[in-house]
């Protein structure tokens, strides 16, 4: 089966600098794949080159076998590609459900249509939505008052309204605790393994990205050190050496910390 995503020799550079060197990666249906690294490591820049914002200064990237390399980021968007962000995007003036209609009423083409019953359209399609990622209860509540975890499980729904074969998402727990990490992750694999999307995530936690991933990549100024299954990632002596200077990443569940 052919990748759902495949990138070639992806490069970004400002001037003389160079932000993102010569990438290459697939990704497959299904696959939950996190791109982590340090601070500056280039992966937003990644991320923007993927869905339009930033055009790159070489190299190639296609979705499903169709080049995409310097669409808009609507364009991409239409071709079946989401974006969650480290910051939420709600409109906090409306309710929880009227903002899972508003992506509705975007993705069935209905924006630039006379239609002053706004609140009536795809409204069970909205309810729905919201029950997948249980916030169903509070549909009818305002997201300014909304808990930062709840305005995550939000922004899930609402790109899932546009039914995509592939979800970018950035650092989707920044800013969360602890424990509503790991469940809005949980809650998220959950649904794409249902839905069988394609997932590829930023992420700092490396609990959530251990826990998760079914593959990672590693990018360290610009370029991919390290590629592949969460053990090889984790004994990887060049990953070690960008994230602590040595020693361990990451301990193993039921391993002590002094161990």
């Amino acid at each position: 089966m052919s990748p759902i995503l495949s990138v070639r020799n992806l490069s970004k550079n400002f001037g003389a600098i160079e932000a993102v060197a010569d990438v290459s990666f697939d990704l497959a249906q299904g696959e939950l794949l996190a791109l982590i690294g340090p601070n500056g490591a280039g992966k937003s820049t990644c991320f923007n080159m993927l869905m339009g914002q930033l055009k790159p200064s070489a190299g190639s990237v296609k979705l499903k076998g169709r080049e995409i390399t310097g669409c808009k980021p609507r364009q991409i968007w239409r071709m079946g590609v989401g974006r969650t962000f480290q910051i939420t995007a709600t409109y906090a003036s409306m309710t929880v459900v009227e903002n899972v209609q508003m992506a509705l009423i975007s993705h069935h083409k209905r924006l630039y249509s006379p239609f002053p019953f706004a609140h009536r359209l795809y409204r069970a399609e909205a309810l729905a939505l919201l029950d997948t990622v249980g916030m169903a209860d509070q549909a009818e509540r305002h997201c300014a008052v909304l808990a930062y975890g709840d305005l995550k499980r939000l922004e899930l729904a609402v790109a899932l309204a546009h039914e995509p074969m592939l979800l970018l998402m950035d650092e989707p727990t920044a800013g969360m605790a602890p424990r509503e990490r790991i469940a809005l992750m949980q809650l998220t694999a959950d649904i794409l393994a249902q839905k069988g999307i394609s997932v590829l995530f930023t992420e700092h936690d490396m609990d959530v990205v251990f826990a998760h991933s079914h593959r990672i990549m590693v990018l360290n100024r610009g370029r991919l050190i390290a590629d592949g299954t969460v053990e090889q990632i984790r004994n990887d002596p060049k990953v070690q050496e960008v994230y602590l200077g040595g020693g361990t990443l990451f301990k193993p569940a039921g391993e002590s910390a002094d161990a």
